[in-house]
Order: C-alpha cells, then structure tokens, then sequence
C-alpha cells in the first residue's frame, strides 16, 4: 500500500451510477470527457468575438495575441485552457475515485465562464454580430467552449459520478499548522482576487461586471473539484482539529487584507460595509439559525444601535449634547437595542410562525416610520443626523490614511480592522452559546417547540433571550455603522435590509459562523459589482439566488443537523441481475 494509499480512504457511498439514457452512453464515456477537455482547450484559443473591443479592460481583446500572456492567453481564456486539460488528463486517469465528481466540477466551471462571457459579448456586440460578421467571419470561440463543457458534463454522468473521497490519517500538528497557514493565505490572496476582479466599480471598467461573474465562475469550478477530491472536507477537519491555530491565523489572515490588491480606500469600504453586514447577520442567526424564530424586522436593531451611537457622538444633529469615548458608546448601544429585542420578544410567548414574522415586520415598520417622523427628536427625522464625527485613537482618525514605518494603509483601513475585531468578538460569542446549554435548547425549539417544553425548557424566556441577545449584537454593530457612515438616517434600515440580512443567513446556511459571513459578503459584493448591469442587476441578483437554493437547499456551508435534514434521500441497492441479491452500491438522486 502506498503513502497514499494510507492518507486518503474512501467512503463507500454514496456512490452516484449513470442511470436512464446516460446509462448507455457509459462505453463512451472516456471518450466524451477527453472530447469536452480538447473542444474547451481549442474554444480557448479560437476568437470569440468578430470585433476588437475598443482598448476597454475586458481581459483581453477579441483577437489573439500569443505573446501576451502565458499559453498565449489570459483572463477568462486561461481559466478554460486550465480546465480544459484538466478534464483531458482526469479522463485517461483510471485509478481517482472521485474522478467523475471532478469532472462534473470542472465541466460547470467551464459552462459558467462560458455563458458570462458569451452572452456579454453577444450583448455588446449587438446580437449576432458578436459571433458573425458582415463580411462572413465567424467566431467559435464561445460555441466551441460551451460544447467542450457539456461534453464533460455527460462523460461525467455517463461513467459515474464516483465515491467521495475522505483523507484519513492526521500529519501531526506542526505539519498541519504549516498547511493551515498556507491555505488561509491562498485564501486571503483568492478574496482579494475576487473582489479586485474587473476593477474598482462600473466607473473604472466598464466591463467588471462581465469579469466578475467570468471569475466568479471559475472560482466556482475550482472550489467544487477542491471538495469532491476531497480536499476542502480534509482541511475542514483539519482546522476543527486545531481550532485555537486556525482562529488565531484566520485573525491575521483577515487583518492583512490591507496589504494585497484590495488594499485601496474603495475595498477598504466595501470591507468595513461588508463586516457590518456579516455581525448583524451572525446577530440575526442566533434568531432564525438557531430558535428558529422568523425576524422579518431585525434591521431596527441595528437603527435602533446607529440612531443611539449618533445621539451620543457629539454631532451637530444630536439630541443630547454628550461625548461619550467610542467604547461606553457601543456598549450603550448595545444594551439599548437589547432592551428593545426583549421588548420585542415578549410576544413570541403566544404567537409563533406566520404570526411572529407579521409581528416583527410590524416592528420595523414603526422604527422607520418614527425615524421618518423624528419622535422625540431622536432620530432627525427626514434631514438624518449628519456630522458624526469619526472614531479616533491616540489622535489619529480612524478615516484617514496610515502610515507604519515604509507601508502606506489607505483611508478607512482602520475601520476595516475594527470592525474585523468586532466581527471576531461577535463569532466568538455566537460560537459559545450554540455549544453552550442554551444554544442547545434554542436548537431544541427550533426543531419542536412543543416537544422542547415537554422535555423542561422554559422556551418563553430562552426566546426572549434569544432576541435579545440577537438584538444586542446588532445594536454593537449598529454603533460602528453610525461612525464609519458619519450619518445615521431612516433610509439605511428600511424593510428589504431585513429581507438582505435574512437571505445572507438562509443562503450561507442557518446556524453556522462561516455561512453567515459568506452570506453576507456574496449578497453585498453582487449587487456592488453588478452596477455595469443596472437594468437587469435586480434580475441577475435573484436568479442567483434561485439557482443557489435549488442546488444547495441547505446553504453554502450547512450546520451539521441542517445537512442532515435536507440530504438527498438514498434509494435501496438495486438487485444483482445473476444472484437477486443487492450489489452494494448505492444509487442517490
């Protein structure tokens, strides 16, 4: 037995087999993979449109220029030459497993950049002509890619998607901290990457949307071969093994964004945007991930934390006229927004579902509406509060630029560490309740209130609790908003933020940390790179989302008992046909 060989074992199942028409086409399976690779492989290099783009920074003209760039290609072309041989090597290689689920992997990766690209260009080129030219001049390039990855689509499914592969044996900690830390730099270089793909927004580039959604595709591909190799479940384990180290890493990995290409004042505020976001989301999954309490108005906790930070900041605006240090003023906030989640969960006692969302909706209805009125004076009313002064330290602003020796950080990148720690400090706080006695029995209401009060828990209080403490961290993250913004108005928290807030938890899967985070960042960044796409990005934005809950019911990362639920149902062994009895191999759906 090799190395290996020990390392790596493989589940015996599920094990997907070709079924119904694509069950005949397994005899030619290798042939249609190694097909889709060659076409993908020529498509890269065949034009793909019948004009030159004028000098815009799409990632390359529509002619070749071989001399250019590796392979003679780059951008979006070299993404499907990798693919491509990729997929030509996998379908002569006998002895992987999982083969097929790499394949499958990959043949969507390239049917992903394939349509952006082409379906940009064809919009662009005015229909048709993008592809065929008045003086008879076609352009393959994109047809022959398309064929190349549905081809690898159906060699994978005729020959059989495989067994998963799990890697086995531990390396030993040195030598699992040395690949943690590898692979949470590829990962900060990989997100740097993907938000500085296409440029700083529609004004710098015209065609980042197209760039994005290109590099987002493969990205995609990338990740999902990384998993059904086996791959991503093994670092997985691995950081769950090491979860002190891994936290520690993640800290500085994050803190370190700065210092890559997304380090400019715009990413610096799409970060900061992007963390607050991602606290409130985390705040709002102790609500719905965990008690499985429906918020339709979570959004107001985060007003409710923004109008009071304003309110103590020293404004022009304020209504009182007290400066308060930044710390006592989050703190503030945060039992006040608490306050008003106890308020707000006290009727969860006698109305559940349908009727709790109505009655938080109805909550975040009043707060806009009395912001929009300024009840009190408290909330400015149509005119905002303006002028919140920035947060700074040791007599340095917090939005303006730094310099460290020889390194330069743009302005804002202050906030982004902030609100790094604030994020950090509220997934830790996230982390121990859902592991503590408390987290349990939300877990327990979640799943059969009716059930959980049969068994002792008090599930009145431990709901209130959970909207409160849902509420305080979102009134934390609120007071952060206030001063980063420098202007809290009504306009910021209105209805389809909590809509937002809820997708990004439901999408990134309800009741983890990181699903949170990604949720939020993935239903932030979107619609900021989509601005080229102003009249369809609504439209883009939901079909995402539509494709994403339909493959992935269960989130971009699932809780464990989420997973659970929501795995495909397996069908029993079919019989063997020369002994009547089961082959052992699992078929799933």
């Amino acid at each position: 037995m090799t190395a290996l060989e020990k390392d790596v074992v493989t589940e015996p199942g599920p094990a997907v087999e070709p079924r119904g028409r694509l069950a005949a086409l397994a005899p030619y399976a290798t042939a249609l993979r190694a097909a889709g690779g060659l076409l993908t492989v020529i498509g890269a290099y065949l034009p793909w449109a019948t004009f030159v783009l004028n000098e815009g920074p799409y990632p390359e003209k529509a002619t070749l220029e071989f001399f250019t760039a590796p392979f003679g290609v780059s951008g979006f072309r070299l993404h499907l030459l990798v693919f491509g041989i990729v997929a030509l090597v996998l379908a002569f290689v006998r002895t992987l497993p999982s083969r097929g689920r790499i394949l499958r992997a990959l043949g969507w990766g390239i049917v992903a950049v394939t349509v952006a690209n082409g379906l940009y260009l064809t919009v662009l080129g005015g229909g048709f002509g993008a592809i065929t030219a008045a003086d008879g001049a076609v352009a393959f390039g994109a047809i022959v890619a398309l064929i190349g990855g549905a081809l690898v689509l159906v060699g994978a499914f005729a020959g059989g998607l495989g067994e998963q592969l799990r890697w086995g044996r531990p390396l030993g900690r040195y030598a699992e901290w040395a690949i943690l830390l590898v692979v949470f730099t590829l990962l900060l270089l990989l997100v740097a990457a993907v938000l500085t793909s296409g440029g700083q927004g529609s004004v710098a580039n015209p065609y980042s949307g197209a760039v994005f959604l290109s590099f987002l595709g493969a990205v995609g591909g990338l990740l999902a071969a990384l998993h059904a190799a086996g791959v991503l479940t093994w670092v997985t384990a691995m950081s769950e093994r090491h979860r002190a180290f891994s936290a520690i890493v993640l800290l500085v990995v994050a803190l370190a964004l700065p210092l890559t290409g997304a380090g400019t004042q715009y990413w610096m505020t799409v970060a900061a945007n992007i963390g607050v976001y991602a606290a409130t989301a985390i705040g709002l999954n102790i609500v719905v991930g965990l008690a499985g309490l429906l918020d339709l108005g979570y959004v107001a906790f985060l007003g409710i934390g923004a109008v009071v930070a304003a309110n103590f900041s020293g404004a022009t605006a304020a209504r009182f006229d007290i400066v308060l240090p930044f710390p006592l003023v989050m703190v503030i906030s945060a039992v006040v927004a608490g306050i008003f989640g106890a308020i707000v969960g006290s009727p969860t006692l006698r109305v559940r579902g349908d009727y709790l969302a109505i009655v938080t909706l109805a909550f975040g209805e009043i707060f806009v509406r009395s912001s929009q009125n300024n009840i009190g004076g408290l909330t400015g009313g149509s005119n905002a509060i303006p002028g919140i002064p920035p947060v700074s330290a040791f007599g340095q602003a917090f939005n303006e630029k730094l310099t460290v020796g020889s390194v330069e950080l743009p302005a804002g990148a202050l906030y982004y560490f902030l609100i790094v720690v604030i994020v950090a400090a509220v997934m830790a706080v996230f982390g121990n309740l859902k592991n503590s006695r408390l987290g349990r029995a939300w877990i327990a209401i979640r799943e059969d209130e009716d059930a959980a009060r049969a068994m002792g828990i008090r599930t009145g209080p431990v709901k209130i609790l959970a909207f409160m403490i849902g509420a305080t961290l979102a009134g934390l993250a609120g007071a952060f908003f206030a001063h980063k913004t420098g202007t809290v108005s009504y306009e910021s928290f209105r209805f389809l933020e909590s809509v937002t807030l809820l997708a990004a938890v439901i999408l990134g899967g309800m009741g983890t940390i990181p699903g949170a985070v990604l949720g939020a960042s993935i239903l932030f960044v979107l619609p900021e790179k989509l601005r080229e796409f102003s009249d369809y990005r609504l439209l883009i934005f939901g079909i995402a989302l539509v494709l994403i809950m339909r493959f992935r019911p269960q989130g971009l990362v699932p809780d464990s008992h989420r997973r659970a639920e929501l795995a495909p149902e397996a069908e029993p062994p079919p019989p063997d046909p020369g002994t009547g009895t089961a082959t052992g191999k699992v078929a799933v759906q």
